[in-house]
């Protein structure tokens, strides 16, 4: 249980972390882009250091799913630690919407830091541009915790860096989710075409972190 509730911990501290930023900054020019960026890729590095002795720090529904693909994991603490992610989203968009609503934080996003599918094109490059970000950035997951050939205590800094430079890449594509978990809680509140096209930003990190474990399987080393 502690595993579970340590990701649900993490979770909200991304979601809340990286969303807020987003809210306050803004993401319409280069330093709200940048200082996005930057937050989300702190926030899961932080977070690697805090809780990664506990569960993994995995923060997220697509890298628990590469990892379980991969046999690290059992399928019931992968569901155990699903359930926790999303809850500590859900947790985080509903402290985000309170902000807005008691200290009348402004929100510069209007959808408080949720993900759209416009500036992709639609439904079909938003899945695209997400199903390619999650697979690269789960395949460094997959890599750098590697018990073999992995990057040791310097895993959480490559994975925080990783997730900045996909953020810069995408984040004036689809806000960047590469997480469900991360997407959900703040397009509950937002409603309106954040929640409709959530679904976009569950399937297509599923996808992309699934994609990773197969591919991460035919380059990781074999056991003798």
């Amino acid at each position: 249980m502690r595993k579970y509730i340590a990701e649900c911990v993490g979770t909200f501290v991304l979601t809340f972390l990286g969303c807020g930023t987003a809210m306050f900054l803004g993401c319409n020019t280069p330093a709200g882009v940048v200082g996005t960026a930057i937050a989300f890729g702190l926030a899961v590095v932080a977070m690697a250091y805090t809780i990664g002795g506990i569960s993994g720090c995995h923060i997220n529904p697509a890298i628990t799913l590469g990892v379980a693909l991969s046999g690290r994991m059992s399928w019931k603490d992968a569901c155990g630690y699903w359930v926790g992610q999303v809850i500590g989203g859900i947790i985080a968009g509903a402290v985000l919407l309170l902000l807005t609503n008691v200290v009348s934080a402004p929100d510069l996003t209007g959808g408080l830091g949720s993900n759209g599918v416009a500036n992709a094109g639609g439904v079909g490059g938003a899945i695209l541009v997400e199903i390619i970000a999650t697979f690269l950035f789960v395949l460094v997951v997959l890599g750098t915790t590697d018990a073999k050939v992995g990057a040791g205590n310097f895993a959480g800094l490559a994975i925080g860096l990783s997730l900045i430079l996909i953020h810069l890449v995408c984040i004036n594509l689809t806000g960047t989710s590469v997480n469900p978990a991360r997407s959900i809680g703040p397009a509950l509140f937002a409603g309106g075409e954040a929640l409709a096209n959530v679904w976009v930003f569950i399937v297509a990190p599923l996808v992309g972190g699934a994609l990773s474990a197969l591919v991460w399987k035919g380059l990781a080393p074999k056991e003798k």
